[in-house]
């Protein structure tokens, strides 16, 4: 097969779909990659890298679309791609389609196959493509909570750690999935009162089992959310419906309870957010106020490192990548229920029910598609 890898050009997104290593273990299988010149650059890898590892260094995006049968991604296509996808084109990315709905119109115009990394499930339900990037994403967020609570950059003034004699900062994680987990072992090794909130009690048991003594568990309602936002210093969304839009939780009359200089970090923000006043920002320009409270919002928060995100969902990917290769995409889903679950859009047709759903488009199960 024919692998292309484009460089992404989302602003500030440094991450690239595939290390040199992911190229040597494709191109020793007999695929073709093709990497984007200085397409890893910004996650420390360079052409030569790749060359070495039996990939070729095309100049410019469009000639990657262009002769690619599989797009290796890391974020959706933006506008200017969208020209670019071809009929019949396997993309494999992270698309979160149903927190965007005109690139679900324009995925279903480009007759491509739109293999979702975030909706591959595995037996136990879990989602071992989202998971690594929900790792840095969930401790990136107490990293940038801690800084935006500094007071020259309108937060509280807070330490999250405090020192002999003031007590340590308050954080509330909304979610105990992977992300929640990873910023409520964060907070707490920095020495912040953890409250973590969550709707399943298996969950809540376990984690009241792992996690260390600054962590408290309660159960997730409106009501619970209500009690403890006024107290706290930092706010971190980490919730997720699998190729769904996100609840919110956390509504615009709820700020008015918390007080001026509370931090908002809304993880979920590329499935819409958790929280009703959130709206995606960049890392150029990652937050906003409102009502006095400090908003980050950062769509793709594990852009910022670069070399730890590329190698983290390299790692991932690449056995995946490897089946879609040797087997095609068609025959690799039929046969591994995992990436068959990752289909979203296939052939100008919706096959993902959380898809249709956020935007009341046709559904078409995908066993009907694979038939």
């Amino acid at each position: 097969m024919i692998i292309g890898v484009p460089k992404e050009i989302k602003n500030n997104e440094n991450r690239i779909a595939l290390t040199p290593g992911g190229a040597l273990e494709l191109t020793k299988r007999g695929h073709t990659v093709y990497v984007q010149k200085d397409g890893g650059v910004g996650s420390g890898f360079n052409n030569q890298m790749y060359m070495d590892a039996g990939a070729q260094i095309l100049n410019t995006i469009e000639e990657v679309y262009a002769i690619a049968e599989m797009i290796m991604k890391v974020k959706e296509p933006i506008e200017a791609e969208y020209k670019l996808i071809k009929k019949d084109q396997l993309v494999f990315t992270y698309f979160h389609f149903a927190s965007y709905e005109p690139l679900t119109h324009a995925m279903i115009a480009s007759d491509a196959v739109c293999l979702a990394y975030e909706t591959v499930e595995a037996p136990d339900r879990s989602l071992p493509l989202l998971v690594p990037m929900s790792e840095v994403a969930g401790r990136m967020a107490i990293q940038q909570g801690a800084k935006y609570l500094e007071k020259p950059i309108k937060g509280k003034g807070v330490l999250l750690g405090g020192v002999p004699g003031v007590p340590p900062g308050k954080v509330l994680v909304i979610g105990g999935g992977v992300v929640g987990t990873q910023a409520a072992k964060m907070a707490a090794g920095l020495g912040a009162q953890v409250t973590i909130l969550d709707v399943s009690l298996a969950r809540l048991r376990y984690l009241n089992d792992v996690m260390p003594a600054n962590v408290v568990t309660r159960f997730s309602s409106e009501m619970n959310i209500r009690d403890l936002i006024p107290h706290m210093d930092l706010i971190v969304g980490a919730v997720l419906i699998p190729g769904a839009k996100a609840p919110n939780l956390i509504t615009r009359d709820m700020l008015k309870l918390m007080s001026p200089g509370t931090v908002i970090v809304d993880v979920a923000v590329d499935q819409g957010g958790c929280i009703e006043t959130c709206k995606p920002t960049t890392h150029e320009d990652p937050t906003f106020i409102i009502d006095d409270i400090v908003h980050y919002c950062v769509a793709n928060m594990p852009g910022a490192v670069p070399y730890t995100s590329t190698v983290a969902l390299t790692n991932a990917t690449l056995p995946y990548a490897i089946q879609l290769a040797n087997k095609g995409w068609k025959q690799a889903c039929n046969e591994n229920r995992e990436l068959k679950l990752g289909l979203n859009v296939v052939n100008g047709k919706v096959c993902y029910k959380g898809v249709s759903d956020a935007f009341n488009l046709d559904y078409t199960p995908v066993e009907d598609i694979l038939d």
